[in-house]
This record gives structure tokens, sequence and C-alpha cells, in this order.
């Protein structure tokens, strides 16, 4: 293995982490606007705040690792995605900051009125990032990235068949790890209604999910040909894994015995971001920019693995800590649904 797959190994480490922890937040906005109004409602986006509020800036941290590790060990790279898809990214960008102020915003708000707002700001953020930055995996994947600034189409590069769908797939994926993790805060909170109502969505996302990562592969074979080669051959095992994680998740969900569901829905979704990764490789943008030709000089890579290995004896304790005290209910910002 060489210093530029190495580091492109690393970038694809922060994709996982943001997609699986970055994606659970997304998802808890997606049924946040999809409570409606009501008390079963409230409860829904009490569970909500009460699961999400200690971590979910946390997980933003993924994101910005994975922006600097493409600048500094890909720039040539970073340059082309984001002078082609400046649009849909300059949209996600939008979408987390209104997020952000949504969910903030909803807990100090004075009136109804004005909560009710924020609240909607905050669901339909969640809603549109995740299609967004689908829209720039599908626009990659489907080879509409040329190398250089601003050579891609500004609008057709974002706006076609295959991104949509890989949009929509993003939207139903942060749906269904967030529901199932919701399940297992609404045992945590002892809320069995919750529980029994964050099962079924998870059960009805999940399919969904399925549904769309299947016809995303179908749509795959006819615009991205190279990507579907690799994906149903060198990839197709992590295809399988994600699978049969899935449907392991599906079952437990469907016995009423979730405890297990969590780490299998993680399994399904990591599996589908690393068959990505080899569907796509040695290539950044398939056929025209492998990993060597946009990496950066030796030195450069190996200071981004060393930095690399600083945050792993640093930062993924700190966050494991993060995460350890908000599952124990150690670090609640807001109160818990009652149990019922």
């Amino acid at each position: 293995m060489s210093t530029a797959d190495a580091v492109a190994g690393v970038l694809w480490v922060g994709v996982t982490f943001y997609t699986v922890f970055g994606g659970a937040d997304f998802g808890g906005g997606f049924w946040s606007l999809a409570a409606g109004r009501g008390e079963r409602a409230h409860r829904v986006r009490e569970l909500i705040d009460w699961a999400i509020g200690p971590v979910w800036e946390a997980n933003h941290v993924w994101l910005i690792f994975v922006l600097v590790v493409l600048w500094t060990g890909f720039s040539e790279a970073f340059a082309s995605i984001f002078s082609t898809l400046f649009i849909p990214l300059s949209l996600a960008a939008l979408g987390i900051v209104l997020r952000g102020s949504g969910f903030a915003f909803q807990r100090t708000a004075r009136t109804q009125t004005a909560r009710n707002a924020a609240e909607r700001l905050f669901g339909l953020s969640s809603l549109l990032t995740p299609f967004f930055m689908g829209t720039v995996v599908g626009a990659i994947a489907s080879g509409r990235v040329p190398v250089g600034n601003a050579k891609g189409d500004a609008v057709t590069s974002w706006l076609n068949g295959v991104s949509i769908l890989i949009g929509l797939l993003f939207v139903a994926t942060c749906a269904y790890i967030a529901a199932v993790f919701l399940v297992s805060d609404a045992r945590r909170a002892r809320a069995a209604d919750l529980e029994r109502y964050f099962r079924g969505r998870a059960l009805g996302a999940a399919l969904v999910a399925g549904a769309l990562a299947v016809a995303g592969i179908l749509v795959l074979k006819g615009d991205a040909e190279y990507v579907y080669d690799r994906l149903t051959h060198e990839g197709l095992p992590l295809v399988i894994v994600s699978g049969l994680c899935g449907l392991g998740a599906l079952v437990l969900l469907a016995r009423g015995a979730p405890r297990g569901a969590r780490p299998l829905a993680v399994g399904a979704v990591v599996a589908v971001v690393w068959g990505w990764g080899v569907a796509q490789f040695p290539y950044l943008l398939p056929e025209t920019l492998r990993i060597d030709q946009a990496a950066a000089p030796d030195a450069t890579l190996t200071g981004v693995l060393i930095v690399f290995g600083a945050a792993v004896v640093l930062v993924i304790p700190a966050i494991v800590l993060l995460f350890s005290l908000a599952q124990r209910s150690m670090i609640e910002e807001t109160g818990a649904p009652e149990p019922r």
C-alpha cells in the first residue's frame, strides 16, 4: 500500500464516521419533521432532543476532518469537486447552519409560534442537507465531475437521475439509522410507546432504503459503468454483508428484541460506504483522476498520517467518553420523556 492509498483510507474512515453519526443526527431531524402535531409528536421531539442534544455538535468533527484531509492530501480532487458542485455543496452547508440554528432556537423560543418555526427549520434542514450531499456522491460516482477548476456543468452534474436517486437514498438511510438508534434511546428512557413508534419507523425506513439501494445499483449499470462493474465484483462481498446486516436488524426489530439491532444497522451502513470506496478504487474521480495522480507530495501525506495518529490517541478516546456518558444519561441537556 502506498502512502497515498493510506491517506485515502484515512479519508474514508472519516467519511464512514460522519455517515453513521452525522446521518443519525440528520435522521433525528427527519423524524422531528415527520412527527406532526399533538401530544405524541411532542414526546417524539422530546426524545430526539434528549438523545442527540449532548452529541450533535461533536459529530461535525468528522465532516471537518474529511474536508481537511481531502483538501490537504488531494487538492486537485478537492478543487474539481468543489468548483463543479458548488451549488449542492453550498446548499448542504447552508442546511447544516440552519439546522443547528433551528435545533438551538427551538429550546429557547419564548412563544409557541417561534418554537414551531424553529422545529420546522430543524426538520427541513435535516431533510435537505443529506439529500444534497447524496447528489454530490451521485455526481462523483457517475463521472460527471471532470478534472479541473469548474470544468463540469454546474447544474446537470448533480441534477440527474443518479444523483437524485442517491440523494433520496441518503435521506432514507439517515432516517433508518436514526430510527434504530432512537429505539434504543426510547428503551433507555423506559418509554415503551416511543420504542414501539420508532420500531415501526425503522422497519419502514429500512424497506425504503433497501428498495432505493437496489434501484441505485440498477441505475449505476447504465450511467456509471465502472462503479457498477466493481461494485458487483470486487465490492460484492461488502454489498452482501450490508444486506445480511440489514436483514438481521429487521428481524430483531420485528421480534421486539432491538438490543443487537443498533450494531447491525451500523454494520449495514458501514458496508455500503466501503463498498462504494472499493467500487471507485483506485480513482477519486472515476476513470479521470486516480488517487496517486491527485496525491500531494509524500512529505505532506506523511504529515497527514502523523496528525491522524495523534487524533486517534487524543480525539477518539474523548469522543468515546462523550458517547459513553451520553448513553448512561450522565450529561443530559434536556429531560427524557416520561416513562409510559
